[in-house]
């Protein structure tokens, strides 16, 4: 069975297909390596969680961070979503999405003075803010600015959320947010301040997340949290339950989204919150399991204790197994009658952590195309040019049309800012 999305299929005659195009056919269309996503996916993904919304006051905000190619981007705001960045650049790359700043949230812990001016010239909705001193800092802004910044306190809820400790960011060794038992005295100092407006709470735990338990657990303490504030006479609008939800990489059982979103809007009414707008930002399962890497197997080297399938993609292209050790399915994208064998996939990088996945059984002669599956999010949102390596080119199936929807890198442009010595 293939993880992911029904778009992903394999034909009676063992061809690949997403929105059945066959892959091995863009491959070579459109050159290796090679990000292809299923707009269709990403569409279906974003309604379970409108479905689940729809009737109460909410608004969902894509953490492009997992995936900001300008064409994803616009096919999400058309959708009627807005955006959680976490950069200034971000914000430049919804702008020219024709995304709307009014449905922006600007997250992040190391907000600079020049983002937060961009951001309030712009008119984002809010910016979560992570710490006092950010406070401080956006206040001063914001005067300087003439504008009064709307905020949200980012509240570290100190619930595990069970993933990898690189992508777990709601304990309370990690760096994100304001501790649980600080947020009380912050809401007063935020609410002193005369370049602020206190307008919600957010939190957000964690990504990758297959537990409904852990969204439910850092509700409640929010929750508690509203409830101290408001007493305070301080008013929360909105509450912002963050993103996380995980896909299907292998056997993984996230709950899907319109059900985690049902339980989390029968926990606010249970506790009287159901009056209140509902914030979310999903990220990686809106896109993840709507792209695939495709990659042309350049030399096969058989060994006595590895044997090393030698692939054009590499580190540089999907950063996610080398820095996570994270395990993503490989599929031939034309299926072969010989006999598998089990290889390790591993990229041309010099690097020994250059690798796409280990250990792996299939059938397969130079010149084949491989897929890397669930590849649509922290794929080329994270790579880079490490060995003057050209990002790969990025696909887009649209209505059973591929469109290129990013040019692949030149090695000239690699270092076209770049000055020689005189």
């Amino acid at each position: 069975m293939l993880p992911g999305t029904p778009h992903l299929a394999r034909s009676s005659a063992g061809t690949l297909t997403l929105d059945g195009l066959p892959l091995a056919d863009l491959a070579r269309r459109f050159g290796t390596p090679l990000y292809v996503y299923s707009q269709a996916a990403m569409l279906d993904a974003l309604a379970a969680y409108q479905r689940a919304l729809a009737g109460r006051p909410h608004q969902i905000c894509y953490a492009m961070k997992a995936n900001s190619n300008l064409a994803v981007l616009q096919t999400i705001a058309r959708a009627g979503c807005g955006f959680d960045i976490v950069s200034g650049g971000e914000l430049a790359r919804v702008l020219a999405a024709g995304g709307d700043p009014s449905r922006v949230v600007f997250s992040g812990v190391g907000k600079t003075a020049a983002e937060m001016a961009q951001a309030l010239r712009a008119g984002v909705r809010c910016f979560n803010v992570e710490s006092v001193s950010e406070l401080d800092r956006l206040s001063a802004v914001a005067a300087a600015e003439g504008a009064i910044a709307p905020v949200s306190l980012r509240v570290n809820p100190d619930v595990d959320a069970g993933t990898h400790p690189y992508i777990s960011t709601g304990l309370r060794e990690n760096k994100f947010g304001i501790a649980h038992d600080q947020a009380l005295a912050a809401y007063r100092h935020a609410a002193s301040l005369p370049g602020l407006q206190v307008v919600g709470i957010d939190c957000h735990i964690g990504s990758q997340i297959t537990q409904v338990e852990p969204y439910l657990d850092a509700l409640d303490r929010l929750l508690d949290l509203v409830e101290a504030v408001e007493r305070d006479g301080i008013a929360i609008h909105h509450v912002d339950v963050g993103g996380g939800l995980g896909i299907r990489y292998v056997d993984e059982s996230p709950p899907a989204a319109d059900h985690l979103v049902g339980l989390l809007l029968q926990r606010l009414d249970a506790r009287g919150h159901g009056h209140r707008e509902v914030m979310m930002e999903p990220g990686r399962s809106l896109v993840g399991n709507a792209g695939v890497l495709l990659t042309e197997v350049q030399y096969l080297k058989p060994g006595d204790a590895k044997s090393f399938c030698i692939v054009d993609a590499a580190m540089n292209d999907l950063m996610r197994p080398a820095m996570y050790e994270a395990w993503m399915a490989i599929e031939p994208c034309v299926s072969r009658s010989t006999p598998p064998q089990r290889w390790d996939v591993v990229g041309p990088v010099c690097e020994s952590g250059d690798w796409l996945g280990r250990d792996r059984s299939f059938a397969v002669e130079p010149g084949d195309v491989l897929a890397v599956l669930s590849a649509g999010a922290y794929g080329m949102a994270m790579a880079s040019n490490y060995n003057t390596r050209p990002r790969a080119a990025e696909v887009m199936i649209v209505d059973g049309a591929p469109v290129l929807v990013r040019e692949r890198e030149q090695a000239q442009a690699l270092f076209s800012g770049e000055k020689l010595l005189a």
